[in-house]
């Protein structure tokens, strides 16, 4: 193995890291095998993840091993921490019967990874949001009791958004704790899946970006950030592309409202863009682009935007480097790759 030579004036710690428990991955087997889950965009992406070629296999080994083999790609591209976080769709896809205990047994496990490199892992507290008190709960202990960092939402739940009051418990217990929910992709709701899955474009190359944004734009309109006004959100892939629509959400929401066409919409205290600005903290997983990196640093500040790999997913040595060659200061890259994650996670002593 080859290790690249790296800047040392900053850690780099990667936010969006995805882990499996094994018997999660066995779960989801038999729930495959026995046609019980009927979301399409589960059987697409887990059908596939879950099967037999080399994409998959290499990808279903590496997502449930956190320890020298993780370790050792870690140190091949210079990335120094990863906050862990169970793999979409967690136990989200589940019976709530099912979900919530074996919730608790994958956060005690993966507090068991944690402890055994405590200098290079941490974790975020998985839920179940079929019972929005049981989850409250389970981020109480997490924070509490476990050690972890944030909480990992996988976005919507058996085709739920978690705009619907029913799942404030959450949201109030996350704003309490001042620990961050990171909103992760999942695969179109059954709803819409349709003609992304028959194009190929369910997944990571579009699906997930389009099913985020809409779910984390429905946090916003709902009205979530003026009932937790200090909760934190944070958000992958540089936002699911909300920051580029930033001015049109505001002039279309604003004129929406007024018109009163839509129930739904009710005024907000502010612009939907002061939202995105204020309660949303973006990382770069699957982007290491510089043009798409430079304009969400632009519109959303240094202090809002952490670096992240999307191991085992997307990733590559060669991206860090990509990342490492920003042509920022080194106030910026140290904030980027180190500060940020730090203050928004509550890292360190």
């Amino acid at each position: 193995m080859t290790v690249l030579a790296f800047s040392s004036d900053y850690k780099r710690i990667a936010t969006e890291e995805a882990w499996a428990s094994r018997q999660m991955l066995e779960i989801y087997r038999r729930e495959l095998a026995s046609g019980s889950i009927t979301d399409p965009g589960f059987r697409s992406l887990w059908g596939y993840y879950l099967g037999s070629t080399e994409r998959a296999s290499t990808l279903a080994a590496r997502i449930v091993e956190a320890d020298e083999g993780r370790i050792a790609a870690m140190d091949e591209a210079g990335v120094d921490v990863m906050i862990l976080s169970t793999t979409t769709p967690g136990t989200q896809v589940l019976r709530r019967e099912v979900a919530v205990p074996l919730t608790i047994e994958i956060n005690d496990e993966l507090r068991d990874v944690v402890n055994q490199h405590p200098d290079r892992f941490e974790a975020l507290t998985a839920i179940a949001p079929q019972d929005p008190t049981a989850a409250a709960e389970e981020i109480r202990r997490g924070h509490d009791e476990l050690g972890f960092k944030g909480v990992i939402l996988n976005s919507h739940v058996q085709g739920q958004y978690l705009d619907a009051k029913r799942y404030d418990p959450i949201f109030e217990a996350a704003e309490a704790l001042d620990t961050p929910i990171y909103l992760h992709p999942n695969t179109p709701i059954p709803r819409m899946a349709e003609p992304f899955i028959e194009a190929g474009l369910d997944g990571a190359v579009y699906g997930f970006s389009v099913e985020t944004g809409l779910h984390l734009l429905r946090l916003i309109t709902a009205g979530v950030f003026d009932r937790y006004p200090t909760l934190k959100i944070v958000v992958g892939h540089l936002g699911e592309a909300l920051p580029f629509w930033m001015w049109r959400l505001d002039f279309m929401h604003g004129a929406a409202v007024r018109s009163q066409r839509y129930e739904a919409l009710k005024p907000l205290r502010s612009p939907v863009s002061d939202y995105l600005r204020q309660n949303i903290y973006y990382t770069t997983s699957g982007m290491a682009w510089h043009p798409a990196i430079e304009f969400v640093r632009e519109v959303v500040g240094i202090d809002h935007l952490m670096f992240s790999w999307d191991y085992p997913y997307q990733w590559a040595p060669e991206e860090v480097a990509t990342y490492d060659s920003l042509p920022w200061p080194l106030e910026h890259k140290r904030a980027f790759f180190q500060g940020n994650a730090e203050r928004v996670f509550h890292l360190g002593p």
